[in-house]
């Protein structure tokens, strides 16, 4: 009740009281007004003819791929199309919409329809599982349903945490289940339809955390956050408006017409980065002349390793952004090759919740904090962005009641992240205590806990250590997982580690789990031994005491491909080694 209270009090005063510590006043950063979708109609009426978005339309006899191109007038009438033809049949201002549509002209035309209309776009990983995607859409209680034929047979096994839906929408073939279809909707549209005006307190979004560390939750995102986006990023990578980027995670691409770039969808299934085709990335950054790129980790693990063996070069491409989970330095090697001295890799850190918080570029990593890395430092994700406050407080797991300096920890201690910014997430969807673990008042401000455990170094740099919920809690003190792995991760035959703990919380074993490269394979129990020994060579491993080899590989998130599952793996440990 006292956080419900405030986050009232908060959404009186937001306009008012400026966040303090150099934060600019929020109303600095967000139009009164706004409507995210308002940076489409602008773009469209600056360059009309421009193209917003390639999109693969199969291959031509010549075995090249084919695009279809769409400008950004003319996504901007598609959307307004759409919108019109939503609003006809019940969906409206504050409509909860869940979304499950392919990357493709229709997806990108719905996002902008419904946040034109001042709908909430419901998006959830339709990868997370059954149970957890029958618990999210249960809570959002959507009121309409808009996806291609197989998500409705997906909806149809769910019906019974749907008992809110007034309206479905069938993009493409609709089957035996009813409702409406798109293609009908658009045909009977008004052309004249105008977007709504919306104001920055608006929920425009309810967007699940990835689940890596649990069910996923719904953070909440209004327009303003998105406006406050769109703005920060523009200012921390410089984009202009001749840009052209290839998006392989859909919802970076969305930034692009706010941003003034052309998207280029690549040819991929987006629900498996990982399994992206390398050759076919090059192909589409090459005959697009693509400046930017946004890819997980373990997209860019595969594509480096493409550009080595191919001896490719991407001389078009400004710079790749990476996120999802902290990119292994051999990574950033491998695909800093492929550019030009002038490109840099960048890394920014936030969460679902909160970003962008961080940033830094490979230039600063692979020349300076790799090496720190490599000897227990943690990660270095860079220093805090313009508009973000960043402090370190005191390891806790219980709720917070409200701020007081006296939670945070002193110099270069390790503790929990915390970050006040516009960009932040101020609840979760019908997670009432989730909200209350995750967040903290401080006044009218909101301080989202980002879970990560780090601190700050001498030069203002921000090192993580890992999750809060992954630390080894045992009888002589707290391990933290990332520092010790990247540690063990330097050594031959080790693809990558994970740190569990197994027993009781407070007495907990420390176990390290490795998953083997092929060389590792052979080499079997002579490798655990050697890894064993190089443990007792430094005081932050010493601890480590049990080393288990890891069968296949460890289970990864299924939105980036890049997070390790550590929830499975200290299941599979109990259970071995208990």
């Amino acid at each position: 009740m006292i956080f419900t209270a405030a986050l009232g009090l908060r959404m009186f005063f937001v306009q008012l009281v400026s966040r303090g510590s150099g934060i600019p006043v929020e109303s600095e950063l967000v139009s009164p007004g706004c409507n995210i979708a308002s940076h489409l109609p602008a773009t469209a009426a600056r360059q009309p003819d421009k193209a917003a978005m390639f999109l693969p339309r199969g291959t031509g006899a010549d075995g090249r791929l084919r695009w279809e191109e769409l400008s950004f007038r003319e996504l901007d009438e598609l959307s307004n199309r759409y919108a019109s033809g939503l609003e006809s049949v019940g969906v409206e201002r504050g409509t909860r919409t869940v979304l499950m549509v392919k990357p493709s002209a229709e997806f990108f035309g719905l996002v902008f329809a419904l946040f034109k209309l001042g709908a909430v776009v419901v998006m959830i990983d339709p990868g997370m599982g059954s149970a957890a995607l029958k618990k999210c859409l249960r809570e959002t209680e959507p009121e309409a349903f808009i996806g291609i034929p197989v998500a409705h047979v997906a909806r149809l096994l769910f019906r019974s945490s749907l008992g809110s839906l007034k309206t479905i929408v069938t993009v493409g073939t609709r089957w035996f289940w009813g409702g409406h279809k798109l293609n009908t909707l658009e045909a009977n549209s008004d052309p004249a339809w105008k977007m709504k005006e919306t104001k920055p307190e608006e929920v425009a979004a309810i967007l699940f955390t990835s689940g890596s560390t649990g069910i996923p939750k719904g953070a909440v995102y209004t327009h303003g956050m998105f406006d406050a986006q769109v703005r920060m990023l523009r200012e921390m990578y410089r984009f202009s408006s001749d840009e052209v980027d290839l998006p392989t995670f859909p919802l970076f691409a969305l930034f692009d017409p706010a941003l003034g770039m052309t998207a280029v969808i690549p040819d991929m299934d987006a629900r498996k980065p990982g399994s992206a085709d390398p050759a076919k990335l090059v192909d589409a950054i090459t005959a697009h002349g693509c400046t930017n790129m946004f890819g997980s980790p373990a997209l860019l693990r595969n594509l480096g390793r493409y550009g080595r063996t191919e001896n490719v070069q991407l001389p078009t491409l400004r710079r790749v952004l990476s996120a999802g989970a902290p990119a292994r330095t051999d990574v950033l090697e491998e695909v800093a090759a492929m550019l030009t001295d002038e490109a840099q890799i960048f890394t920014p850190y936030g969460a679902t919740e909160a970003l962008p918080v961080a940033h830094i570029g490979s230039a600063e990593i692979l020349g300076e904090t790799a090496e720190m890395t490599e000897q227990g430092a943690g990660i270095c994700v860079g220093r805090p962005v313009d508009g973000a406050q960043v402090r370190i407080i005191d390891i806790r797991d219980d709720v917070i009641e409200g701020w007081s300096e006296e939670l945070l920890v002193g110099p270069g201690e390790v503790g929990e992240i915390t970050v006040v910014g516009p960009m932040v997430t101020e609840m979760y969807w019908a997670r009432p205590e989730r909200t209350s673990l995750a967040k903290i008042m401080d006044g009218v401000s909101v301080v989202h806990r980002m879970g990560d455990l780090g601190y700050f170094d001498e030069a203002g740099r921000l090192w993580m250590c890992g999750r809060k919920d992954h630390r080894v809690t045992t009888e002589l003190g707290d391990l933290f997982t990332v520092p010790i792995e990247r540690m063990f991760d330097t050594q031959e035959g080790v693809r990558q580690s994970a740190l569990v703990g197994i027993g009781l919380s407070g007495y907990e074993d420390p176990v390290l789990l490795v998953e083997v490269d092929e060389a590792g394979a052979k080499r079997g129990e002579e490798l655990v031994e050697e890894l064993l020994v190089f443990a007792q060579r430094d005081e932050k491993t010493r601890r480590v005491e049990r080393i288990v080899l890891y069968p296949g590989r460890f289970p990864v998130d299924v939105r980036h491909n890049a997070k390790i599952v550590r929830e499975s793996l200290k299941t599979w440990a109990d259970e071995r080694l208990s």
